[in-house]
């Protein structure tokens, strides 16, 4: 018996429930009713964040181009480094390619917390920083800036992630009337294990708010915090205001579980459950796909001092966690060829690179529009 949850294409048991759920299992074209059955609901917008296929070293114009042969509705821009120019004409010019091609542009930028490992001070202070990129934002018409605080180092710095979360939070609030201004949330991603869920939507209230406040919903990194996807959902999907959401393959490992990123519908997640949930939740925001896919890393959460980096961490996310966990099955990590000629081997493997990248990001827009999302599907 077959039991590997990928050589279908997509997750059987999640399959399975939303067609036993959606009276489809006698349909000769099951995948095909699914799609249609879905696409009796409201309709969401579909799109890919450029760090998907980011060994193209793509600039805007590229994704712009790309984003319309794969007939997508939205393009995430996830940093300000892939535009040619920040100026304001060139900007404008760029929104009106998009808004011709029918296309929604989303931008992205990193950290804006000055205390963070992760923040650089390349675009100025942290202040400076996040007004530069609310006007990018304004400029292209984009309704969100997404934002991060930093990553999972920042939950063992002094005063732990609580007193980043104050230093971010103290950094949005002072740019509150710009954004409100503007029109553009400034959207907090939860980002590469530096916060759950809840401590995501304590951020966002301790900025002040939604008014000008919102959340980035990121459902591969939650499997980095020790979230269930749904269970992340559930908490972040009534602030969400864009998204970049990659599938997950977890299964337990010497230490706690092992997380592989992958393709969408190659994973653990129920994404028919979840995004059934999805348009409760999150009304008119799209869905954009981030694949990072094909590294294997071990969340040790039975070592003590992992775990003291959650110490408020309540145990029936942990226990919710766990039982996902155990759904899964070991899986090895994605490794570029090696070339035939040594002088060539680093060519060969940027090739290779690029190659699957592009290809984790097309398999997943097809089984996202294979499942209902997307309004050109």
């Amino acid at each position: 018996m077959n039991n590997d949850p990928i050589s279908t294409g997509l997750p059987r048991r999640a399959f399975l429930k939303g067609m036993a759920a959606s009276g489809l299992l006698a349909s000769t074209n099951p995948l095909s009713a699914l799609a249609a059955h879905h696409g009796k609901k409201s309709k969401v917008k579909l799109g890919y964040d450029n760090f998907a296929v980011r060994a193209m070293n793509w600039m805007v114009e590229d994704h712009l181009k790309y984003a319309e042969k794969l007939n997508i509705d939205s393009l995430f821009m996830s940093d300000l480094d892939h535009f040619k120019s920040l100026d304001m004409h060139y900007l404008r010019d760029l929104r009106k390619k998009a808004d011709d091609l029918g296309i929604d542009i989303h931008v992205g930028t990193w950290s804006i917390c000055p205390t963070s490992t992760t923040f650089r001070d390349k675009w100025g202070t942290a202040e400076e920083h996040l007004r530069l990129s609310i006007r990018v934002a304004e400029a292209l018409g984009s309704p969100v800036i997404r934002v991060i605080l930093g990553n999972r180092d920042d939950r063992s710095t002094e005063g732990g992630i609580m007193a980043r979360i104050k230093d971010t939070a103290e950094v949005c609030r002072a740019c509150r009337t710009q954004a409100m201004d503007a029109g553009v949330k400034i959207a907090m991603e939860n980002h590469a294990g530096d916060m759950q869920a809840h401590e995501v939507v304590m951020l966002i209230e301790e900025a002040g708010g939604t008014s000008y406040m919102g959340a980035n919903l990121d459902a591969g990194n939650a499997a980095w915090t020790l979230e269930d996807p749904l269970e992340n959902l559930e908490i972040m999907g009534p602030y969400a205001a864009t998204t970049s959401l990659r599938d997950s393959a977890i299964w337990l490992s010497e230490n706690g579980v092992t997380v592989q990123w992958t393709a969408m519908g190659r994973g653990n997640v129920d994404w028919v459950r979840y995004f059934d949930r999805f348009r409760e939740l999150c009304p008119n925001v799209p869905v954009h796909i981030e694949t990072i896919s094909g590294f294997n890393r071990e969340i040790p959460f039975l070592t003590e001092e992992f775990m003291s980096q959650f110490e408020d961490m309540n145990s029936g996310t942990l226990s919710r966690y766990i039982k996902w966990a155990r759904n899964g099955t070991p899986r090895q990590p994605w490794k570029a060829p090696v070339g035939p000629n040594a002088d060539r081997a680093d060519h060969n493997v940027d090739k290779a690179t690029q190659d699957y990248q592009k290809a984790q990001i097309e398999e997943s827009i097809r089984y996202c529009k294979s499942i209902g999302l997307g309004i050109r599907a």
